[in-house]
């Protein structure tokens, strides 16, 4: 039998079977992670809040093949990461589906037209609306003064339009508290759904009977309220996301491929490998990570460095995917499959932001956890309460729905990851890349900031200056030992030395120290001066590299690097806001003090091992600032950390923050940010705790019928969300662009 991908209704039927072929489509739709694992993800429609994304996680990360699971509730997915070897990723729906969760697994490549959660919302508030004026012009004639059979005509006619458009309108909540209720778990549906079948109920009793009042039009004008702010909160969401949805819209949908009998064929995105010849036409995006084979070659780097002037790059320059093609047709050779490549990369980034379990969201999920059978004894205690002090258990029953109604913990569900969300889209704005919200958090705590000095405080672009003084011999050796190293110095030498071919021997590189080799009975030496053995080095402002053979000096390379254009102005600003600051390199005194003078930092530490670094920035809570190698075990350990986008690869994946631009004003913005984003998500805790404080007992005294309880339980999500968005305006520095220019820029 021939398998292919199933859609949703067949996904489902194939998972509840548990199918061979239906693991075989699971892991079609997966992608494989460097270690071997897989991640998968599946939409879960139902899932609004806090209680949600705890019975999702719970029940998938106790399957034995399941290592991660993080439910992302503004995009209402969850990401699935799991062994494939330890079960079938067919248990993995069921596990989503025991939960009361509705579920099925995306595929990557799949196309989706528009909104269908949107879209769905939509519908139910303009059908509940439709009913809810028609249903108001009969009441209007009861609360006049109707005669007893008008009364209970216009209260049969409100029946028969208020019942289907609440089954309609309600299925929203209904399905959602269904599905919940059938595995003996709740959700904020639940007594939202109690609340209008109860008052719905109430009102069918008294038409029944030919009761004076009626509540059809409440509780459709209910369902309408809470409609209005559920789909608000949704676009609101989704605008909070915007800097990602327009992220993702950058990827084009494939490109010409450049065959190897010279002619050409289209491949989608997904299908680009590395090594493909791929041809761009001036204004292309860039696919995938690239080299670019042509001469002549410009792009647009906005996307990468927020900088709209064109950069030229050379036959052999790297091109990152998103950069948009200025000049064509030319040729680039892919380096990197779509899904490794920079606009994957950064998308990933910035939805780790949402999932991260920081202290604040833990405090948030606790709170939520407990909040059904609170509400549901609240609410039962309300009804009884009433009842039997005032015998009018009519009203009782109005109090306890309206208690049912207003305590949804909405806004506490979103207090913090919603601004981790927004905090992220500003970040990209300015060129910043964060792996998740508790780097913020922590970034929000820093006291102090350290700084590497090559490649950090100046651009890492350095060059040799005394090239032609030294020998030819000494310049051949040179590049071939630097071919092996990663290291700044190493490179520029390499670059400044093309002629370099592999070295025929044993070769070693020693962290922060240099190079050594043998070849045959010499030992050669690249490196510090400490390093091969050069005790009466003069002092120079200039970075120095030696190369020696047996221990005897035959040349010195020195180096200038440009400081980062803004690095004063920086420095200053990280002054202004209280923050200590150091300069922790390995070069040499004489050079480190240049720059930490031209910069303005008092405290420069030179000759530095990468274990001298470690142990610096352990002291307080120290936001590390470095590129290298080297600086690796130092970003890690720091409490929080930044790289430069030129930074080795082992250095940015250590750092909390990578920022993607020249400017070193990403620091100080980084820290703004941060402290800024802690203070609105302990003010959005303040507002959804302070607002159920003064909601709950108003409601049980009586004061709050359930129209008044939905408008109130709708607007405090809104005001959440709306507290939130200010983290885009404003800040303490001066904006280098407007914000959203980029991107609209990119996109159109």
């Amino acid at each position: 039998m021939t398998c292919c991908i199933p859609g949703e209704e067949e996904l489902a039927e194939a998972a509840a079977h548990g199918t061979e072929a239906n693991d075989a489509a699971l892991l079609t739709l997966s992608r494989r992670l460097s270690d071997g694992t897989r991640q998968l993800e599946f939409a879960i429609p139902d899932a609004h809040c806090a209680a949600c994304i705890r019975s999702i996680e719970t029940a998938l990360e106790a399957l034995p093949q399941v290592e991660m699971a993080r439910v992302n509730l503004s995009k209402r997915r969850v990401r699935v990461v799991f062994d494939p070897a330890r079960g079938a990723p067919s248990e993995l729906a069921p596990a989503i589906g025991a939960s009361g969760y509705h579920t099925y697994a995306l595929d990557p490549a799949e196309d989706k037209d528009g909104d269908p959660v949107l879209r769905e919302l939509v519908k139910a508030l303009a059908v509940a609306g439709f009913a809810a004026g028609n249903i108001m012009l009969f009441s209007v004639s009861v609360w006049a003064g109707a005669n007893e059979a008008t009364r209970d005509l216009f209260h049969w006619i409100s029946a028969l339009i208020a019942l289907p458009a609440i089954a309609y309108s309600g299925r929203v909540f209904f399905r959602s508290a269904w599905r919940a209720m059938r595995v003996g778990r709740t959700n904020m549906d639940v007594p939202i759904s109690i609340g209008v079948t109860l008052a719905t109920a109430l009102s069918l009793f008294e038409t029944l009977n030919s009761g004076q009042h009626a509540y059809f039009d409440a509780s459709v004008t209910l369902l309408f309220f809470l409609l209005i702010g559920r789909t608000l909160d949704h676009l609101m969401r989704e605008r909070a996301r915007s800097a990602i949805t327009n992220l993702a819209r950058l990827a084009p949908r494939g490109a010409t491929r450049i065959t190897q009998e010279g002619g050409r064929d289209y491949v989608a995105l997904d299908e680009i490998e590395p090594g493909m010849l791929l041809e761009l036409r001036a204004g292309d995006r860039v696919p995938v990570d690239a080299v670019v084979e042509s001469e002549g070659a410009s792009f647009d780097y906005a996307i990468v460095s927020g900088e709209t002037a064109p950069v030229a790059l050379p036959a052999g320059g790297a091109v990152v995917a998103g950069a948009n093609t200025l000049s064509g047709p030319l040729l680039v050779r892919a380096t990197k499959p779509a899904a490794d490549s920079f606009l994957s990369r950064m998308i990933a980034l910035m939805e780790a932001a949402e999932g991260a379990r920081t202290k604040q969201r833990r405090i948030a999920d606790r709170a939520a956890a407990v909040y059904a059978p609170i509400v549901h004894t609240i609410a039962i205690g309300t009804f009884l309460g009433w009842g039997v002090f005032t015998g009018n258990w009519h009203m009782a029953l109005l109090n306890a729905v309206a208690v049912l109604i207003i305590t949804c913990p909405c806004a506490l569900a979103l207090a913090v990851p919603i601004v981790h969300v927004v905090a992220a889209g500003r970040l990209f704005e300015r060129g910043i890349l964060m792996k998740d919200g508790a780097a913020l958090e922590r970034a929000a705590e820093v006291d102090r900031v350290a700084f590497d000095k090559t490649g950090t405080l100046t651009l890492g672009h350095p060059r040799v200056t005394n090239l032609a003084q030294v020998p030819l011999e000494a310049r051949l050796i040179a590049a071939s030992l630097a071919r092996v190293s990663g290291h700044p110095l190493s490179r520029a030498l390499g670059e400044a030395l093309p002629d370099g071919v592999p070295f025929a021997g044993v070769v070693s590189e020693f962290r922060g120290k240099g190079i050594a080799a043998e070849r045959g009975d010499d030992v050669f030496r690249l490196g510090s001066a400490d390093f091969v053995g050069k005790t009466d080095a003069g002092s120079s402002a200039q970075s120095e590299v030696w190369l020696s053979r047996n221990g005897l000096a035959l040349a010195v390379f020195r180096f200038e690097d440009e400081i980062r254009p803004d690095a004063v102005t920086s420095i200053a600003e990280l002054k202004t806001m209280g923050l200590p600051l150091r300069l922790l390199s390995g070069d040499r005194p004489e050079p480190v003090r240049h720059v930490a003078e031209a910069v303005g930092i008092l405290d420069a530490r030179a000759r530095l091992l990468p274990e001298n670094k470690l142990e610096l920035v352990g002291e307080g809570r120290t936001m590390m600032v470095g590129d290298g190698i080297n600086d690796a075990p130092a970003l890690r350990a720091a409490h929080v950390s930044m790289a430069p986008a030129s930074a080795a690869d082992i250095g940015r994946a250590a750092a909390d923050f990578v920022f993607t631009g020249e400017r070193l004003s990403a620091v100080p913005f980084v820290i703004d940010t941060a402290r800024r984003a802690a203070r609105i998500v302990n003010q959005n805790l303040v507002i959804a705790i302070g607002y159920n404080a003064i909601a709950v007992p108003l409601a049980v005294m009586g004061h709050v019928t359930p129209l008044i309880a939905a408008i109130a339980m709708s607007s405090s999500s809104i005001i959440v969300v709306a507290n939130a968005m200010r983290l885009r305006f404003g800040g303490g520095e001066a904006v280098l662009r407007r914000p959203d220019r980029t991107l609209r820029e990119a996109h159109a």
